[in-house]
């Protein structure tokens, strides 16, 4: 006989598995079961179908499942785990500092964030008479800063505008404004609008609350 009839076939993978006893459809699952992106995996911020969740969700490690022991060729246990993952409970926004009175739903979960991630405030005004519809139509909030003029308020304030830009699709964020700057989330700027003693966030405001919503951070 030749050397090449004596080469003995390969076996499939399916065979090697069932070999094991492991069926292959084990393996499909915990290859296919794998970490979401948080963005995808998170509650919403708002209750309601359009609303996305704040920063701060966050995937963490569950207890393995899916365990399906089976006997090696050296009598050892083999372990196939499908590797899985747990979304931490959201947590609910309670009331801010800002009168929600008047405020529509945006701007209610916009100023519950901002007094939430930023302790050091103090004071956030909300609905008041005004030349301009934002505030009389609850649309825009103005967070106070302390000691604005410090090395430390302008640092706060400059915080608060990068976490309003950065969740301004979640915000329905219209502008901000700091320190004479006009921000817009298309990266627009303008100066010459004064606001040094707050940041002015304006949104697009969503409705009024109907008594039911829920903010989730």
């Amino acid at each position: 006989m030749g050397r090449h009839s004596q080469v003995r076939p390969r076996r499939s993978h399916a065979r090697v598995l069932t070999a094991l006893g492991l069926p292959v459809a084990a393996l499909l699952i915990a290859g296919a079961d794998v970490q979401r992106p948080v963005e995808q995996a998170a509650a919403p911020a708002v209750a309601g179908p359009e609303a996305a969740p704040l920063p701060g969700m966050e995937l963490v490690a569950a207890a393995p499942v899916g365990v399906a022991p089976t006997s090696g060729p050296s009598g050892t246990r083999v372990q196939w785990v499908a590797s899985r993952a747990a979304v931490r409970q959201p947590q609910i926004l309670p009331a801010g500092l800002a009168p929600e009175q008047g405020l529509q739903v945006k701007t209610i979960l916009v100023a519950r964030a901002v007094s939430a991630i930023f302790p050091e405030i103090r004071s956030i005004g909300g609905v008041r008479q005004d030349p301009l519809p934002w505030h009389p139509n609850g649309l825009a909030i103005d967070v106070m800063i302390p000691n604005a003029s410090s090395a430390e308020g302008i640092a706060l304030g400059n915080q608060i505008v990068a976490f309003a830009m950065k969740n301004a699709e979640r915000f329905s964020l219209q502008d901000c404004i700091w320190r004479g700057v006009y921000y817009t989330p298309g990266g627009g700027r303008a100066g010459g609008y004064g606001h040094y003693d707050h940041v002015h966030i304006t949104t697009h405001g969503g409705g009024y609350p109907t008594g039911g919503e829920v903010y989730y951070r």
